[in-house]
């Protein structure tokens, strides 16, 4: 199973060389291509990889509205996305539900349910393909069922909005925003996952002095015994069980 980071930028306005696209990742193995997300900046830009199918996390700008033209392959969504996503073209809609799987092409998805956003509730996946297992959740506040969603996973993929000061606030009774990577390197930890890299990427280190706050992510994540980086568009990387 080969991974390629399409794109690692956040819903912010800024860009960078490294980080210039919202976040997409695209999973292949053998002929099979399958893009997690399809943010606004892939509008009119996604059919070049011919994807077989797009499974999506969540409907925020950023993660769906490059869907705005359609797409001849099928498209996954929880019932919640499909709710409040705009009435594209998408001829081929299947539902996906927290706590189930599907599989395409011999990777399997498996949603899990994640607290993010009040307006655009978010699941992540654990994917799985030859015994390998990764773990992507873009937008995280918290993991139900963490210890299920991260066992036995080789990675994690996760939310690179902040890196040491918290983005979560209060809606109501609600938590929604972004848990920083030294938190989630913490999750890693705790459930013996070696490896974290961090999408999602938010003005913080797309706007900032990126080598040095990639040092600290790396530091953050020794002092875990995690093996923690910072993703890039177009970062390439095969993953064996």
């Amino acid at each position: 199973m080969d991974l390629l980071f399409l794109g690692t930028r956040g819903e912010i306005d800024k860009r960078s060389p490294r980080h210039r696209r919202h976040s997409a990742l695209l999973v292949r193995r053998g002929d099979a291509r399958i893009v997690i997300d399809c943010g606004a900046d892939w509008r009119g830009r996604m059919h070049r990889f011919a994807p077989a199918a797009v499974v999506v996390t969540h409907a925020h700008p950023d993660h769906a509205f490059g869907l705005a033209d359609g797409l001849p392959c099928p498209v996954y969504a929880t019932p919640e996305t499909w709710d409040v996503l705009p009435d594209y073209p998408l001829p081929d809609r299947r539902t996906i539900r927290p706590g189930a799987s599907v599989e395409i092409g011999g990777v399997r998805f498996e949603a899990f349910a994640v607290v993010h956003s009040v307006r655009a509730p978010a699941v992540s996946y654990r994917v799985v393909a030859d015994g390998a297992i990764f773990f992507y959740v873009p937008d995280v506040v918290s993991i139900e069922d963490r210890s299920g969603a991260l066992a036995g996973a080789d990675l994690f993929i996760g939310d690179g909005a902040t890196v040491t000061r918290s983005m979560v606030r209060r809606t109501g009774d609600a938590l929604v925003g972004h848990t920083p990577v030294r938190t989630q390197l913490g999750w890693c930890r705790d459930e013996g996952v070696p490896r974290a890299l961090f999408t999602h990427c938010g003005s913080q280190i797309v706007g900032g002095n990126e080598p040095a706050l990639a040092q600290r992510v790396r530091a953050l994540g020794e002092e875990r015994g995690v093996g923690a980086g910072i993703a890039r568009d177009g970062l390439r990387l095969a993953l064996a069980a």
